[in-house]
């Protein structure tokens, strides 16, 4: 299977978009200037206690309080609270976790007042981005997490992936790692360290531990609450969770996050590094390769697919009901029974994309088309297990009850991706009525007089609808063609698929977007057009 990943770097948010044989299975979009991101450690104060949940709300610099659960403080806090103790009674030093003695586990049917007490300080971490009206939750349990290893202190244990099969492999790194890791420090060996040598691995250690450092040392020098360590830039972040050899490509628009992404694969994966590269056309890189349109369609209330049937995905804040209908599709079977499983199996592989790609947490029931045979069921439960098994968020399936219904538990880290496919119409805003759309070429031909003539401007592109961009372009002797011969070579007209019919976005040479709308474009365009008309009537008479 072909892999590649294609990162949309934008002023304010960076989407990421993983391809297998050109399908899009995965977008997450992040904002550049966002507030929370898991992984991220604050230095905070504990604001409110709430006995009756079990839980305390934590004051980490923003508007909203964050979520500490009494389950999410960790078995080991009274290590940690004695080292916390430790590093804000002196400020002058960092102390050796390796060399504190530890102290026992709390209980795990404590309370929280028993635990915490207002205006405590706490070193705490992400876990949970905000969703919905809820804040972001927060752990004790730090971890820092590498391509190989996750390091998380205050804690002894070493644990081997799963996923790595043989024994031998297990024990090999499980002595390694024992071998080089300091005391009171507990390592989560991942399936990528599988077969890796000793340097990659201790290299990396060492690395996580003087994040670790640094985080303390942030923390004795800032005030509370403070934000003393962040995460990976989230493109690093998500190549760092999905890469592996299988990726042919990584595309990036931006040079900087190339470099950032360069380097990092270099680190990883040095023989690999030259499959990061960075794209530099005009089209948007989404449209060249076919994202844009993917989104479209892969969004929305209805979703279609195979042979003209289709799903109908329905969302609330707690639970996701995903309807599979056979729609106007030719029965292919004999019989209505073997037409029904033939349906469900291409749905399931749907359903299992729709939930990686919108990112779908909580409680999922899917109604499937009814099927009597028991096998057939069977079947359905065992391909939709299968297909779900390269989902990377943990997940629960169980099998269809006598309704039909399947009923699918997945992990929620972050809100669900809600893209709204349709357009709104930026000619009316939302007002019903909009001037004749032949004279948008005249509102945009007057854009760009106003860019060379009073801007000063003769080096831009121009992105607008594809359908205004052939318009513009059809004909040996093109309109495009007539205004680049006025006005001079140096601007460019691109087609952009995710702009609405009437839309459109002027950039400068250096990418800066340059505001050119009003509320009323078609109008002052209809007005000059008038205006034209009238002059030259004057002059025949």
């Amino acid at each position: 299977m072909n892999s590649e990943l294609v990162v949309d770097v934008k002023p304010n948010e960076i989407s990421t978009a993983l391809l297998e044989d050109g399908r899009l299975v995965s977008l997450q979009k992040e904002s550049r200037d966002a507030s929370y991101a898991v992984g991220n450690l604050y230095l905070a104060k504990v604001k409110k206690l709430m006995p009756g949940l079990n839980a305390a709300f934590v004051n980490v610099g923003f508007e909203k309080d964050a979520f500490l659960h009494y389950l999410d403080l960790g078995s080991q806090f009274n290590t940690y609270s004695a080292f916390m103790e430790q590093i804000m009674a002196d400020k002058n030093s960092v102390p050796n976790i390796s060399k504190i003695t530890p102290k026992p586990d709390i209980d795990k049917h404590g309370t929280i007042t028993d635990i915490l007490k207002l205006g405590q300080e706490l070193i705490v971490q992400i876990a949970k981005e905000p969703i919905s009206s809820k804040g972001p939750r927060l752990t004790t349990e730090i971890s820092f997490t590498g391509r190989f290893l996750i390091l998380t202190p205050f804690n002894d244990k070493i644990s081997v992936s799963q996923k790595i099969k043989s024994p031998d492999e297990k024990m090999r790194l499980r002595r390694l790692i024992e071998s080089i890791k300091p005391d009171n420090f507990g390592v989560i060996i991942r399936t990528s360290a599988e077969n890796k040598r000793v340097a990659e691995l201790n290299n990396e250690l060492r690395a996580l531990l003087k994040c670790w450092e640094d985080s303390v040392a942030k923390a004795q020098r800032s005030d509370v609450p403070s934000l003393i360590y962040e995460e990976d830039s989230r493109a690093v972040s998500v190549i760092r969770d999905i890469f592996s050899p299988s990726f042919e490509n990584i595309y990036v628009n931006d040079a900087e996050v190339f470099d950032q992404i360069s380097h990092y694969v270099s680190l990883i994966a040095s023989d690999r590094k030259d499959i990061v590269k960075l794209y530099a056309d005009d089209v948007p890189i989404f449209d060249h390769f076919n994202i844009t349109k993917q989104i479209k369609t892969s969004f929305g209330k209805t979703v279609s697919f195979k042979s003209g049937a289709y799903l109908i995905i329905e969302s609330t804040e707690a639970l996701h009901v995903i309807d599979v209908n056979s729609g106007n599709r030719s029965k292919s079977s004999a019989n209505q029974e073997s037409n029904a499983l033939d349906v469900n199996l291409r749905a399931a592989d749907e359903i299992a994309r729709q939930l990686r790609l919108r990112d779908m947490g909580g409680i999922i029931v899917i109604d499937y088309i009814d099927m009597a045979q028991a096998d057939h069921r069977q079947a359905l439960y065992d391909h939709m297990r299968e297909v779900m098994a390269k989902d990377r968020a943990r997940h629960n399936i169980l099998p269809l009850s006598k309704f039909g219904l399947m009923q699918i538990t997945r992990q929620r880290v972050r809100p669900a991706l809600d893209i709204v496919t349709a357009e709104s119409c930026p000619s009316c805003h939302g007002k019903g009525e909009v001037q004749p759309s032949l004279l948008f070429t005249d509102m945009l031909k007057d854009k760009i007089d106003y860019l060379f003539h009073s801007l000063k401007i003769t080096q831009f592109v121009m992105y607008v609808h594809p359908f205004v961009d052939a318009y513009l372009k059809k004909g040996l002797i093109s309109e495009y063609s007539r205004w680049r011969m006025e006005y001079g070579f140096k601007f460019k007209i691109v087609a952009d698929q995710s702009l609405a019919y009437l839309e459109y976005r002027v950039f400068d040479k250096n990418k800066n977007e340059i505001d050119l709308k009003e509320e009323k474009d078609t109008s002052s365009s209809s007005s000059k057009k008038e205006s034209r008309s009238k002059n030259n009537d004057k002059e025949e008479q």
